[in-house]
């Protein structure tokens, strides 16, 4: 047991802290109530306010700002595990369960503060020009709505396509950089935009992913 801790302050902060590791962002209070089985959200207040008068957490006003503070339990991974999806039926939930190929990598810092970041395998040479090579990995924020401009995956189908996005009227074109292809035109209504592409992975040997 950890110097003057309890037991149960104890379990609460390995819980957070593994929280952290996994998903990349804090625990909410209910969150933390609901795996301790703590039935008000002051039962798990009092234990928080004991962890950080101890030195152990510290917090602020904002949802979800449990910050571990103790050496003993900074997480000492910096990668966070992402689902790596496969094909996406429309109409379908993205991070369904049968969409998951595997669990990827990624680290905390590309993800921080992003909840439900998910990954792509890029098909083709379509988008060359910005350095996006076939069987690299995107890190996509998932969001529905896009800037023009913006480099994003829409749902074409049952695949995912990366493209930077342009808005003509009631048209969207899905805009390659590999001036070989032409541009995707589509109906503004068809334009189903599940994410914004907020990082790049590679492996040049083909080994890891």
């Amino acid at each position: 047991m950890a110097k003057g801790l309890t037991k149960r302050q104890e379990n609460i902060l390995q819980f957070v802290t593994d929280y952290v590791q996994q998903e990349g962002y804090p625990p909410s209070i209910r969150e933390i109530g609901t795996q301790f089985k703590i039935g008000s959200l002051r039962g798990v207040t009092v234990h928080l306010d004991a962890l950080e008068r101890k030195g152990f957490i510290e917090r602020s006003n904002t949802p979800r700002s449990i910050k571990i503070k103790h050496p003993a339990y900074q997480a000492s991974n910096k990668v966070i595990m992402l689902p790596l999806l496969g094909q996406i039926a429309a109409g379908a939930p993205i991070l369904a369960t049968e969409h998951v190929e595997n669990l990827v990598p990624v680290p905390t810092e590309m993800v921080r503060n992003m909840q439900g970041a998910f990954v792509l395998r890029v098909k083709g040479d379509s988008m060359s020009g910005e350095g996006i090579n076939p069987r690299d990995l995107v890190v996509v924020k998932p969001q529905q709505a896009a800037n023009h401009g913006d480099l994003v995956a829409v749902l074409l189908g049952e695949e995912a396509t990366v493209k930077r996005i342009h808005f003509n009227g009631p048209q969207v074109r899905l805009m390659p950089s590999n001036p070989a292809y032409d541009p995707i035109v589509i109906d503004r209504e068809d334009a189903r935009v599940i994410g914004k592409i907020v990082g790049l992975m590679r492996d040049y040997e083909g080994m890891a992913f």
